[in-house]
């Protein structure tokens, strides 16, 4: 089995990386969280790996930190949760809200991501509600509440559709939430573009 893969990113593109270690591509699938973690081709990088190995076929999963493997490894313990599912839930929503979906028992959040019907939402829940509970509390992330987790989704999707990318946009989002006690969304969006803009 792989652990890690540590070597010089050859080539980057949408939810995939060829890493060059000592002269072996390794093609490994990654989620949108660890690509925005990565720089261009030519710099090194260590990814740790889950190896998923079927009858037919291996495939590479490569996570940038061991907190997104962990959830990663979580969520694919769901029945009908295989590891490109699990990838493509960890893309959809940033980690502290899909946390929060889960503990909070958010079905409809959880259906947002593509490829998530609603039985399959709840399956999530009911599977990792508790889990997550200790995953959260040990990882240091606390979960949000409905009305928090709306409004943080609806900020960030918004500064997403003005041409910020993700991960600044959730920046900029918890920045503002920090400093305004408001569960207004239009509020939150005008103080994260406001620090954005500076």
């Amino acid at each position: 089995m792989i652990a890690f893969l540590k070597g010089y990113i050859e080539e980057k593109r949408e939810g995939l990386v060829i890493l060059d270690v000592s002269g072996v591509g390794y093609r490994v699938e990654i989620s949108s969280i660890t690509q925005e973690q990565l720089e261009s081709a030519g710099s090194e990088v260590k990814l740790l790996i889950y190896h998923h190995i079927t009858d037919s076929d291996q495939r590479l999963f490569g996570f940038f930190s061991s907190d997104e493997k962990a959830l990663f490894e979580k969520l694919i313990t769901v029945k009908g949760v295989g590891p490109k599912l699990g990838l493509t839930i960890l893309s959809g929503l940033p980690a502290d809200q899909l946390i929060g979906a889960i503990t909070n028992s958010e079905a409809a959040t959880l259906s947002k991501v593509p490829g998530i019907g609603k039985k399959t939402a709840e399956r999530i829940i009911v599977e990792l509600k508790d889990k997550l509970a200790e995953y959260a509390a040990s990882a240091g992330v606390t979960p949000t509440s409905s009305s928090e987790s709306s409004v943080t989704g609806e900020a960030i999707s918004a500064l997403e559709s003005l041409g910020f990318k993700k991960k600044e946009s959730e920046q900029a989002v918890m920045k503002a939430l920090k400093e305004t006690d408001s569960e207004d969304a239009s509020i939150v969006i005008k103080k994260a573009l406001a620090s954005l803009n500076k």
